[in-house]
């Protein structure tokens, strides 16, 4: 065995992967190896840290030493000087971290100070990789203390006292859930893990997967002995390769280690896992509709009761929870109920993970214990809004979700306020939108990605959704009527109301919100033929201030469509028969004489 003097821990999360962080990987290898110093750095590429607004992102061990946006030219510079000189490169350090830009745990920096980090634990701490790493911080344990010192019904019973929750969209008790399905007299039972993550914005499930795929197989073979299961399966969209690749690792290891497959640690309970892959539809998030695309059928709701629990994969007993929702269960398993029912609300138990993004400074994967208020969220975790704009809503639960105002910032994230303001917790996507932003356009924006994704079984979603789209079109255009207002918002009832599943029972989500809290805008786009926020283009106006026009004709010599004329040194004029509205005259005016109206 190799003993390393440091380790050199890369970020190889979402946010840092789009912006190169395999690349400077391999770039550290080869500095490496140029220095002779391979056999003396452990370079290890582990999964999310969360502080995506600061990628790509490593950290240097034993020392702590935390640098962020960093870049390939950079890296010889981190080898020389730090790795083989010992000085810290202090110009790339994060600065917000304490002993000296030094971060001897996660919590040392700020960005974590109001988080509780239970099925993040190990994103961004151990080599996904390397199952040792795993087993060093306790992993297995949880499997080990169930098959020996418990019995299922204790395993069930510890869940239903957690509290905990389905992180997935829909709440359920996890424990109910367990033994619904683990009272069914049956010859063959499954466990699936609902990894099918496709809310816009959201990578939360990804980002386990990622950073700590055996907290998720752990948590699958405690189920399955906890409902009397001997196969699982984890239903994964394929646009996540990496997640793909290190769930068939982290499979395999389990199975070598005599951790998955027959006669687990020698207790006589059999347990495998497979994968199957995805393509992508939105719709497969629904428990039935996964059901179906496992068994080789297309991705459609089926009307319930029966549930899965009682005839589910293959019309066998059927448990399914998401990733995040295994993520929880080792951990309970290990420090008991009442350490997880201690953090949170009455009714909403433990933490929950968020992806923070929109307009809003620091971007990123976050996790916080329930109850917490939206407030703290955005401001003292995110970071407030950038460019001084003024904070207008956040729309939480993706496109099922809805918007919630300024004046419910003091909110506490749970999932019974959530509903009750119109939105849900949903999965756990969090948009953060400023002033800039038109909240008739957001509410397009997600129908538009719900009519596409509606598998059409039933009308009311497959039609639906499509008749509320083309209203909302006509209203951006300028071309609503009131009584347009008045048809979205009653069509928008009847889908959520006789839809068949919680795709289109929820898909009116954006449109209620953003009527009942911005309902001006609405009125100001069909009155007053314009958009507060400047969004909508068809009702965009470009018009040169004449006091501030120096005649310099850069403008008409940008114009696509010859839209601008004038004489040179004279005030220029917008045809705006012609204008196609593109704004390439604003962003070229070198005295900011032509305004958007």
């Amino acid at each position: 065995m190799n003993l390393f003097r440091a380790q050199v821990l890369v970020c190889g999360g979402v946010g840092c992967s789009s912006e190169g962080s395999m690349d400077i990987a391999n770039a550290l290898k080869i500095e490496l190896k140029k220095h002779r110093m391979e056999n003396e750095i452990e370079l290890i590429r582990i999964g999310c840290l969360g502080l995506c607004h600061l990628g790509p992102m490593l950290i240097v061990f034993p020392e702590g030493t935390f640098y962020s946006k960093i870049s390939i030219k950079d890296i010889p510079e981190i080898v020389e000087q730090h790795l083989v000189s010992g000085r810290k490169v202090n110009r790339l350090a994060y600065y917000k971290s304490f002993y000296n830009y030094s971060v001897r745990s996660l919590e040392d920096v700020e960005f974590f100070n109001k988080q509780t980090r239970i099925a993040l634990k190990n994103c961004g701490v151990i080599d996904p990789e390397n199952i040792d790493e795993y087993l060093a911080f306790n992993g297995y344990k949880a499997l080990e203390k169930a098959l020996m010192d418990m019995t299922s019904e204790e395993v069930t019973d510890i869940l239903k006292k957690s509290g905990l929750r389905g992180r997935g969209g829909g709440g359920f008790p996890t424990g109910v859930k367990w033994e619904l399905t683990a009272k069914q007299v049956n010859d063959q039972k499954y466990m699936i893990c609902n990894a099918d993550e496709g809310d816009p914005g959201a990578f939360m499930d990804r980002s386990i997967l990622e950073g700590d795929p055996h907290s998720v197989i752990e948590a699958m073979a405690i189920g399955g002995y906890a409902i009397g299961a001997n196969e699982g399966y984890i239903y994964i969209r394929a646009e996540y390769p990496l997640a793909v690749e290190r769930l068939k690792l982290a499979i395999k290891q389990a199975e070598e280690y005599g951790l998955l497959g027959e006669n687990i640690l020698g207790t006589g309970f059999d347990f495998k896992i497979s994968i199957r892959l995805g393509a992508g539809a939105f719709v497969c998030g629904e428990e039935t509709a996964l059901i179906n695309s496992i068994e080789g059928k297309r991705g459609m709701p089926n009307p319930k009761p029966p549930f899965p629990a009682q005839s589910g994969l293959w019309r066998k007993p059927t448990v399914i929870n998401n990733v995040e929702t295994y993520a929880n269960i080792p951990q309970i398993i290990l420090n008991g109920p009442e350490w997880f029912s201690n953090i949170g609300t009455e009714k909403s138990k433990g933490t929950k993970v968020f992806a923070l993004g929109g307009k809003i400074t620091n971007t990123g994967l976050i996790e916080v214990p329930m109850g917490i208020t939206l407030r703290e969220v955005i401001y003292d975790i995110g970071g407030g809004i950038p460019n001084e704009k003024k904070f207008k809503a956040v729309q939480t639960g993706g496109p099922s979700g809805g918007c919630i105002t300024t004046e419910n910032l003091d909110t506490p994230i749970d999932y019974d306020t959530l509903s009750a303001l119109g939105s849900m917790m949903g999965s756990g996507g969090m948009i953060v939108l400023d002033e800039d932003n038109c909240m008739v356009d957001v509410a397009k924006f997600y129908l538009d990605f719900i009519k596409d994704e509606s598998c059409g079984k039933c009308t009311p979603c497959r039609v639906g959704t499509k008749r509320m789209l083309e209203i909302l079109e006509k209203i951006t255009k300028g071309e609503g009527t009131m009584e347009d207002l008045d048809r979205l918002e009653y069509l928008a009832k009847q889908v959520k109301s006789i839809s068949l599943c919680g795709l289109g029972q929820t898909a009116p989500n954006p449109v209620l919100s953003t009527l009942k809290y911005f309902k001006d805008e609405y009125i100001a786009h069909i009155v007053d033929k314009k958009c507060p926020a400047g969004v909508c283009q068809e009702l965009v106006q470009y018009v040169i201030n004449s006091s501030e026009c120096k005649g310099c004709s850069i403008c008409a010599r940008q114009c696509p469509v010859n839209a601008i004329s004038g004489e040179i040194r004279h005030p220029y004029t917008i045809d705006m028969e012609k204008c196609i509205k593109c704004g390439a005259c604003v962003a070229k005016c070198p005295f900011k004489a032509i305004e958007r109206r």
